[in-house]
């Protein structure tokens, strides 16, 4: 289990220079030109983990598999998208599939470089597409609402459920703000799951990112600090990036060439780390390990899951099945040469059904079907 991530925002702020950096690939043309993105365009990446290395090292397995992550290439949206304009709401379906926004704004002047509104505001873009995003959602569940509020009228226990959750988020979106504002009190069960299976376009976390000039992408700038003081406003997150300086990096062949490179601009760590770094908080993600002489291999879950739903990301078996964890954290790992040590130690825990995963555990499953 990675994540993925729908890339959005207006016509020419660098959503495709972005994608093509990040997945290293071609796939997207990035010209100058609104709508050269035709198709969604899906990339995945490698989640960078210095302890995989780490592992690597110590088990010497056959292969290392790291953790995936995925980026959706959407079309620029325009205002009216919602209505038809531009290429319409076509692509508004494939955001629908993921687990966050990452929502690219244009916080660079280039006289070059045409802005479909015709100058560069990176707050009143955002809004634009959320306004849209929050159009398509109001629209799809207006229909949806009538269809339920006739069967709650006859007694049905999941309409009763998803008319009490949809009204609050229609009376948000009509008063202009995006669903995740009226999300249900994560107490109630049976609200939270209807919530989640409305799929909303504006329920998913958004990180903004801020793509700036090549000066600005240690510090950033006027433009990217009133991102970051909306996106605090929000409880969301963002970050400050030079597509430009992404796609040199990815052009480079080495970590080291790599590493002087960004060094030379004052930056510390790639942009696709950073979209990594604060995605993972975004959707409150975690990473746990498995090692063996066969395989090093990385494993996204969500934070505060629980052994057996953790043991069911490899093969529902493992969770259907579950009987403990042997369980060994990443530092006494380490500390103690690996699995041997770590055991000999009395470093190696067995753990059961109501054990919660930590960030950089070693689990090995043992089940039964």
């Amino acid at each position: 289990m990675g994540f993925n991530c729908g890339i959005v925002g207006l016509p020419n702020v660098g959503k495709s220079t972005l994608f093509n950096a990040l997945t290293q690939t071609i796939a997207a043309q990035a010209a100058n030109f609104p709508f050269c993105t035709i198709e969604p365009n899906v990339g995945r990446v490698a989640v960078p983990d210095k302890r995989l290395k780490i592992l690597e090292e110590m088990v010497k397995p056959k292969m290392v598999t790291p953790t995936q992550l995925e980026f959706v290439d959407i079309a620029g949206l325009v205002k009216g998208a919602s209505k038809g304009e531009g290429l319409g709401n076509q692509f508004l379906a494939n955001i629908r599939e993921v687990d966050a926004i990452i929502h690219v704004l244009r916080c660079f002047e280039d006289d070059n470089i045409t802005h479909v509104e015709g100058s560069v505001d990176p707050i009143r873009d955002a809004e634009i597409v959320e306004t849209e995003l929050m159009i398509a959602d109001l629209e799809s569940l207006e229909k949806r609402l009538d269809q339920a509020t006739k069967k709650a009228r006859g007694g049905d226990k999941e309409a009763i459920v998803n008319v009490a959750v949809m009204t609050p988020i229609i009376e948000a979106l009509k008063a202009g703000k995006p669903a995740r504002t009226a999300k249900p009190d994560e107490s109630n069960k049976d609200a939270c799951k209807a919530y989640k299976n409305l799929q909303l376009l504006t329920s998913k976390p958004v990180l903004y990112v801020c793509n700036v000039d090549e000066a600005s992408a240690a510090e950033g700038n006027d433009f990217s600090k009133q991102v970051f003081a909306k996106a605090k406003q929000e409880n969301a997150r963002a970050v400050v990036i030079s597509a430009a300086i992404e796609a040199e990096v990815a052009q480079l062949e080495s970590e080291e060439e790599r590493g002087e490179f960004l060094a030379d601009l004052g930056l510390s760590e790639t942009g696709l780390a950073k979209i990594i770094r604060e995605g993972y908080e975004l959707l409150g993600l975690q990473t746990y390990f498995t090692a063996g002489p066969k395989e090093v291999r990385a494993w996204t879950f969500i934070k505060g899951s629980k052994a057996p739903v953790c043991a069911g990301i490899i093969h529902s078996d493992f969770e259907r099945g579950f009987i403990r964890a042997e369980t060994i954290s990443f530092d006494d790992f380490v500390k103690f040469g690996g699995e041997q040590g770590a055991k000999e130690a009395g470093k190696m825990r067995s753990e059961g059904k109501d054990y919660v995963v930590q960030d950089g555990d070693l689990l090995n499953f043992l089940f039964n079907v």
